[in-house]
């Protein structure tokens, strides 16, 4: 698996990570899950014993799987099953989901933060951004745009946990009309993108999910090979606080770029499915919440 992109994390980034340890640990089956899923020679039972190993993991992917979001029929009882009428991709998002909603349980963080808010517009943008892979025929990285999905803010936590006060006073100058990042550039030095990038690298998780972390905002600056994931987050990430809000400070108030938009292909017809995808989500139940 490809790990690390080849570039340089900001040293205050990467000495933040390292100094909040309960967020810098991503329980080690998450990360086994997604080397196993990418494995092609890896087989559901080999996935099924993985995630057997940790018993809080498997109650919290049957509640998920057994939510109204995948109506099933009758309700799942084992992984096994799960695997089976799911498939493994769909069994590592929600094992993914469900060890990362941990990490956003801190809830309400003065009167203008909620962690829980935080992820249900991570969730939100990451059912918005598999729509956008499945509109535009980019079956391949479907569910990689699902995980793209959820971590793409995580660095909004690590600046939170790395200096709380100045975390608030970068969303108190956003409430007041600055832009975000700009804010968050003059008080920590860096941007919750660097932040994200330097936790991504840290947990060892796929490059791909390290350039959407680092640059879902402004995705064009990628270089070419690795711009489509983190140009479909961007969309995706829009399209998510319009339609489901949430954390919503660090969001353009016209939308997503239009140049963006243009490099996509995507045009108002498939962002209207998109958004009725969200909706439909998000009128299940927050399942995906369900995993914390």
């Amino acid at each position: 698996m490809e790990h690390g992109p080849n570039f340089e994390t900001g040293s205050i980034a990467s000495t933040a990570v390292r100094g909040i340890s309960h967020i810098a640990t991503l329980p080690e089956v998450t990360v086994k899950i997604i080397e196993l899923v990418e494995d092609p020679s890896s087989s559901a039972r080999d996935l099924h014993q993985l995630v057997s190993s940790d018993p809080a993991l498997t109650a919290r992917m049957l509640k998920v799987v057994n939510s109204a979001f995948y109506g099933l029929p009758r309700q799942i009882a084992s992984i096994n099953r799960a695997v089976s009428l799911l498939g493994l991709n769909a069994v590592k998002n929600i094992a993914v989901a469900a060890s990362l909603a941990k990490l956003f349980r801190g809830g309400a963080i003065g009167p203008y933060f909620d962690a829980h808010e935080l992820w249900t517009h991570c969730c939100a943008t990451a059912t918005a951004a598999q729509t956008i892979a499945r509109i535009q025929r980019k079956n391949g990285i479907a569910d990689e745009a699902f995980l793209a999905g959820l971590v793409h803010d995580v660095g909004v936590l690590v600046a939170l946990q790395h200096d709380q006060a100045m975390f608030n006073e970068s969303i108190e100058r956003a409430v007041e009309g600055a832009d975000f990042l700009e804010s968050e550039q003059e008080i920590f030095g860096e941007t919750h993108e660097s932040f994200g990038k330097a936790l991504c690298e840290h947990w060892k998780f796929p490059a791909s999910l390290a350039w959407v972390a680092g640059h879902h905002h402004d995705p064009l600056e990628v270089p070419a090979a690795n711009r489509d994931l983190p140009a479909l987050i961007h969309v995706a990430d829009h399209l998510a606080g319009e339609v489901a809000g949430g954390f919503t400070l660090d969001l353009r108030p016209e939308g997503p770029a239009p140049e963006v938009l243009d490099y996509l292909h995507l045009g108002e017809a498939g962002l209207e499915q998109v958004r009725t995808a969200i909706h439909k989500v998000l009128d299940s139940g927050d399942e995906l919440l369900a995993a914390a």
